[in-house]
This record gives C-alpha cells, sequence and structure tokens, in this order.
C-alpha cells in the first residue's frame, strides 16, 4: 500500500512509527508552510524510489517528523528545509509520503507507476541521480479566464487590468483555450498553474460550470499544483439560498484545484480584524484555512503605488522608493484595492499582508497594478516589503518582461516564486528560458525535461 504521511501535532499516534510531530520553525527565517519543489535525497533502495534521487518534488506541509536512531529502519528517504526531516518511509509492501507524488511531474509519475506495476523498474532504464539540492525557486503561469462577447472562456491579458483590445470592437483580448494553455505550460516546465476567473459568473460561484469543467479536465492531465482565484466568498442566490465561501471553495477543491485565491473579500476580513482585533472565525479565510489547512489559501492584494513626501504623511507603512516619484516624492505607500483594482481601500499592503497571515493565509500573491502589463519589471520596492514582513511564501506578480526580471526578483526579495502570464502567452518569454537563465545566475529551479 501507499499512503500520503499527515502529521498532526499534539494527537498521539498509532505508535507503529517512532517519533514526534513538530511544526517547522518559523523564527529562523523559514517560510512556513514549506510548499514548493525540494530535493530529494534517497536513504536506502526502494523500487518505487530507485531513480528519483536528487530530483526536485512537490512539498506542501507545516509539520514533519525529524529522523532518528529509532525510525531510522524506516525511513526510504529525506528532505531539508532548515533541518533533515522524513520525506518516505517504507517497510515491506507499506509506502509512505510526505510529498505529493501526483503533483511532483514526471518524477511522481514515475514513483505512481512503480507502485502499481514493480516490475516496470527493471524495464526502465535507470536515469542519473539528478543535481536537485534544495527548495527551489518556482515559476507559475497564470491565465486570466472570462467569458468573451461570444459566451465563450477564454485566456485573456489585461494592460494595469483593462482586458479590452484598443480597437473600435473593444473585444476582449483571446489569447488562448484555458485547458490547452495549460497543457502547454505544464509541458513547458511550469511549476504551477493559476487560473483567474474573472468572468461575470463572480456572482455566481456555484453556477460557473465552465470554470468547474476547466478545472476537472486540466487536473486530469497537468500534474503539478492548480490554483483558482475569483468569487469565492459567501452569497445567495437568486432564490434567497445562502453558499458559505467554504461550499464554493470545496466545490472548486472537487473539481481539481489544489489552491483557491482569495482577493476582495480578504481586504473586508483584514480590514474589520484590524478594527476590532477579534478573530470571529466566520470569514472566507477563517473558515477555508481551518477545514483545508492554510496551506490551501492563497491571498491575492493588488496594490497602486502612492507617493508621498514624508512617512509622517499617512498611517501606513511607506518605504523609500528606489525611483522617486512625479513630484519628486522619496516614500510611497501601496493602497490595496477590490473588485479588480476598480476601487482603492484605506489599507496597506503591508498592513493587509500582516493581518492575512494571522487570520490563516499560507501564502501571498502580490500584484501590482502600476507594473501590470507593463513588461518594465516586478515593483521589486513592494515585494521586498511585503516579503520582509511575513513568514508565509510570496508570489511575486506583475510586469515581468524579460527573463532578467525573474532573477532579479529572486535576488533582491524574499519572494519563492515569481509569476507571469502575457509574455507566456504572446510566446515572448519561453518558461524553459526563464529556468535557463535563473540556473546560469546559481538560482535553483526545477528542471523543465522531467527526470
Amino acid at each position: 500500500m501507499i499512503l500520503r504521511i499527515t502529521f498532526i501535532c499534539a494527537v498521539k499516534g498509532l505508535g507503529l512509527i517512532p517519533g514526534v510531530v513538530g511544526r517547522f520553525d518559523s523564527s529562523n527565517g523559514l517560510r512556513v508552510p514549506h510548499i514548493g519543489w525540494n530535493a530529494l535525497q534517497t536513504t536506502k533502495e526502494t523500487e518505487i524510489l530507485d531513480d528519483v534521487g536528487g530530483h526536485h518534488v512537490y512539498f506542501v506541509h507545516s509539520y514533519r517528523v525529524m529522523p532518528t536512531d529509532a525510525n531510522n529502519e524506516w525511513i526510504s528517504s529525506i528532505c531539508n528545509y532548515g533541518d533533515s526531516f522524513v520525506s518516505s518511509i517504507t517497510r515491506g509492501n507499506v509506502h509512505a509520503v510526505q510529498f505529493h507524488p501526483e503533483k511532483s511531474g514526471d518524477v511522481g509519475i514515475s514513483i505512481l507507476k512503480k507502485f502499481l506495476d514493480p516490475s516496470s523498474s527493471s524495464k526502465t532504464k535507470k536515469s542519473a541521480i539528478g543535481k536537485a539540492s534544495r527548495l527551489a525557486k518556482r515559476v507559475i503561469a497564470c491565465l486570466d479566464v472570462r467569458a468573451n462577447d461570444k459566451g465563450d472562456l477564454v485566456v485573456t491579458k489585461g494592460d494595469q487590468y483593462d482586458v479590452r483590445e484598443q480597437s473600435n470592437e473593444k473585444e476582449v483580448r483571446n489569447l488562448g483555450k484555458p485547458v490547452d494553455l495549460a497543457g502547454q505550460y505544464y509541458k513547458d516546465g511550469a511549476d504551477e498553474v493559476s487560473f483567474l476567473n474573472i468572468t461575470g459568473f463572480r456572482d455566481f460561484p456555484l453556477g460557473d460550470l465552465p470554470m468547474l469543467q476547466i478545472l476537472r479536465y486540466t487536473s486530469e492531465n497537468v500534474f503539478v499544483p492548480l490554483t483558482v482565484g475569483g468569487g469565492i466568498r459567501d452569497f445567495t442566490d437568486g432564490n434567497g439560498r445562502y453558499y458559505s465561501s467554504l461550499e464554493v471553495a470545496s466545490e472548486y477543491f472537487r473539481s481539481g484545484a489544489d489552491k483557491i485565491s482569495i482577493g476582495s473579500d480578504a481586504v473586508y476580513a483584514a480590514e474589520e480584524y484590524l478594527r476590532t482585533g477579534v478573530k470571529t472565525g466566520k470569514t472566507s479565510l477563517e473558515q477555508i484555512s481551518r477545514v483545508y489547512g492554510n496551506q490551501a489559501v492563497v491571498v491575492s492584494i493588488d496594490p497602486r503605488r502612492v507617493y508621498v513626501r514624508s512617512p509622517d504623511d499617512v498611517e501606513f507603512k511607506t518605504i523609500k522608493v528606489s525611483s522617486p516619484g512625479p513630484s519628486g516624492e522619496e516614500y510611497a505607500w501601496y493602497q490595496c484595492t477590490v473588485n479588480g483594482g476598480r476601487e482603492a481601500r484605506p489599507i496597506g499592503a503591508f498592513e493587509l499582508a500582516k493581518a492575512v497571515e494571522e487570520l490563516g493565509a499560507g501564502e501571498i500573491l502580490l500584484n501590482c497594478i502600476d507594473c501590470d502589463g507593463q513588461g518594465h519589471g516586478f515593483d521589486i520596492d513592494l515585494i521586498k516589503l511585503v516579503s520582509d514582513a511575513v513568514t508565509i511564501p510570496v508570489i511575486a506578480s506583475s510586469g515581468a518582461g524579460a527573463v532578467e526580471h525573474f532573477s532579479e526578483v529572486f535576488e533582491k526579495t524574499n519572494a519563492s516564486a515569481a509569476l507571469a502570464a502575457g509574455i507566456f502567452h504572446r510566446k515572448e518569454v519561453p518558461i524553459s528560458s526563464v529556468k535557463q537563465h535563473l540556473l546560469q545566475n546559481g538560482i535553483e529551479v526545477r528542471a523543465c525535461d522531467g527526470h
């Protein structure tokens, strides 16, 4: 049998495997949850892992068991994140793994095939040990999905959130079919695929059958993590039936999503929490993270840069900007928005990030409206501000236009991942070129060609 190891702290186990479960320690700079592609180091020969040592596999967890003399005979592989922890065990015909083989691309598929058919190991030429050594920086492909004027769901891309062509017809910009593009990005080496649902179905998310179907079809052929965002909140339908955000998220998870992204609803929840200091447990963010774990919840932050003369001019956290404002201002704060960037809110990105981390977010997707679609690079000031403020992983988004922008954001900030859309859709910068550039600059990434 093959199992996924699920560690629950402070609960007595069956006592079959010696060890104590503990949470990763974020006080030493680790991002918790441990999310992403990390190197697998095999410690004993076992058929299902016989050629995956030194390759990246996908982890997403906050708790781990440390290797000891007492459990050493069980351990088949370890992984290092701060310290070495147990990443798989094997004894007899029992195999259990901490990582997710079903989300580990070709490496994971190989593991599952060998478990189902052990004889396949001898049929397959053993590959060389990989060069993976530590947690890789992730390159994420994002697909903005919405209905065009004919009612078909298409992948589109905006310019500062405007997705219509600058023509007389003003039609929705069409860059391809969602399932086809997601499949291509998986083949190209994307470490994750993110769908942002910007259709009118957000008024009735559970009626969004086309988007749910896209998730189902994609998950059948794309074996890396899938994130979906847009319209995940409490709502009441036209018949007066109330649906909780948890019900909405659950339908997305059942359709193939691994993570859900919350935007506007998280802003409102953070504002209320900062105003009252009370965690009600009723917000979308709290409900979903409580049931599915905080690693399943991404908060999307969409701010605009607001220049000021002095940090004393506003109550929000400011930074000294790398480039002065239009009137020579040396400082700025980042004002968060809702409703697709159309409405500004009285809260800064720094304050919002800190609040949603406390409310249960496991990851932050950090956009910048000023940079969106511009191709001049990520907003390094913003990403550094937020990634230094929280202990959860931060995904840099908005503005990528060249491979150098990816190395810049990883070298100058604590971002765990970088996301792009338009440059991939328009084939201006292939994912493989981004990864090759990062490797050449000494930044660890998962190999594009499987294992």
